[in-house]
């Protein structure tokens, strides 16, 4: 096994990524939207949302004689090259912070390391299952998946197409059944069967029960309606499923979920076929990461618009006649209304926040009459928090002095950095959380 381990938003050497060629070459200079169908899963999945990896976005860059990398961090495998790109705020030789927002955004629980992940096929499908509810949720939002099914039918109620040669077979000596087939809409089609027997192999798993619990409804609607399951056709089920993927763009939710279900089960070894993929992987956009992480400590005193998605929309200007212009994307709004403050996630160093990210809180603040503003990043340097206050006065007139009353803040979460465990990470950065809320 060869493995890479880089960091995001940071440039290495080309000599460095030359024991992983075919991943190299699969992903360099390659948008997120030329990976789209691959065995890449992307979170968030979907890139016409924009709340965070954009379809224009690279993994990694070619400079000069060197690779740049993104925001965008998670693990790649192809064959038996591995690539996984780290937290650029964690330290040591484990990436407890990356697994720890995994685990408190998307409640994928701590049960497999990042750097073992790779070391065995079982391993790298645990990880697969434990995204598998995210995925079924937000693809069922759209309804379940109906298509046209022809089944066979042998009665004296005729409403298709006579079957003559299974009519001969069936029905003889005649007795008044008919054998015919009619051309059905129907919720037990190949789609949905991809999914049950995806439910029924992590039912089986030693997470299994544990995975499913978070998804009781869905799986139970699904079950109810396909009917026709029989664990024998597995294998039929699959190879269909590689021939017909989902194209429709309404379903593009049922698309990642039917390249999920393949994912899962193809790698299982009593899969018979040469439908997997060669290139698989999980990758996170570490400034949605962050930013959804962040909502989960302090969603109780903010709104969290997500503009993009068409959630909590929010304009600057209304025109005479009343038409609203002007979207804009604060991350997180205060809900006190006496007392109005508006945040920012960085998934930055205190360093990199400054002139754009100023002008942007800025206006947000004045749209939103508030006098107090937050940039919540990562601190892993255990940096002092910074206070910036409005100036007012213009510099011809020498008159520019600092206005008291308005002021944005620099406030970083503490990261740990001496820990023994991921017990240990965890237990820490509780205790950092409620220091860093106390700041609020």
């Amino acid at each position: 096994m060869k493995l890479v381990k880089i960091k995001d938003n940071s440039t290495e050497s080309s000599n460095e990524f030359s024991e992983i060629p075919n991943i190299i070459s699969s992903i360099l200079d390659k948008s997120i939207s030329e990976l789209d169908e691959t065995g890449i899963f992307v979170f968030p999945n979907s890139l016409k949302d924009q709340e965070g990896i954009t379809a224009d976005q690279f993994i990694l860059n070619k400079v000069g004689k060197e690779y740049r990398t993104s925001n965008i961090m998670g693990f790649l495998g192809y064959n038996e090259e591995n690539l996984i790109i780290e937290s650029r705020f964690s330290k040591g030789q484990q990436d407890y912070f990356f697994q720890y927002l995994i685990e408190n955004v998307l409640k994928i629980p701590y049960v497999i390391d990042l750097n073992t992940i790779i070391d065995k096929d079982n391993k790298i499908i645990d990880l697969f299952i434990f995204i598998f509810p995210y995925y079924l949720k937000k693809a069922m939002r759209k309804g379940l998946f109906k298509q046209y099914t022809r089944n066979e039918y042998n009665n004296n109620n005729i409403k298709g197409t006579i079957d003559i040669q299974r009519h001969i077979k069936n029905n003889t000596p005649f007795i008044g059944n008919i054998a015919y087939s009619q051309r059905e809409f129907s919720y037990d089609n190949y789609i949905l069967q991809l999914i049950r027997h995806t439910i029924e192999f992590i039912k089986k798993s030693k997470e299994g029960a544990g995975v499913l619990s978070s998804i009781r409804n869905e799986v139970k609607e699904i079950r109810e309606v396909t009917t026709s399951y029989n664990l024998m056709d597995r294998n039929k089920i699959i190879v269909f499923n590689n021939k017909r993927p989902i194209r429709h763009a309404y379903y593009k939710e049922y698309r990642e979920l039917q390249k999920l279900c393949l994912t899962i089960l193809q790698r299982h070894k009593h899969y018979i076929g040469n439908g997997r993929e060669k290139i698989h992987g999980i990758l996170f956009d570490g400034a949605w990461l962050w930013e959804e992480y962040i909502d989960t400590l302090v969603s109780t005193d903010f709104y969290h618009p997500k503009n993009k998605g068409g959630s909590g929309s929010q304009r600057l200007f209304s025109r005479h006649l009343g038409t609203k212009i002007g979207l804009v994307y604060p991350d997180f709004i205060g809900r006190n209304q006496e007392n109005r403050i508006i945040a920012d996630a960085k998934y930055k160093p205190i360093q990199n926040i400054a002139n754009r990210d100023y002008l942007q809180v800025l206006a947000y603040m004045f749209r939103f009459d508030a006098k107090t503003g937050y940039y919540f990043y990562p601190n892993h340097k255990e940096t002092r928090d910074e206070v910036l206050y409005l100036n007012q006065g213009v510099s011809y007139e020498r008159n520019v002095q600092m206005r008291e009353d308005i002021k944005v803040t620099k406030l970083g979460l503490a990261i740990p950095k001496e820990v023994e465990s991921y017990k240990d990470f965890s237990k820490k950065m509780k205790k950092a959380e409620q220091a860093f809320l106390a700041k609020i």
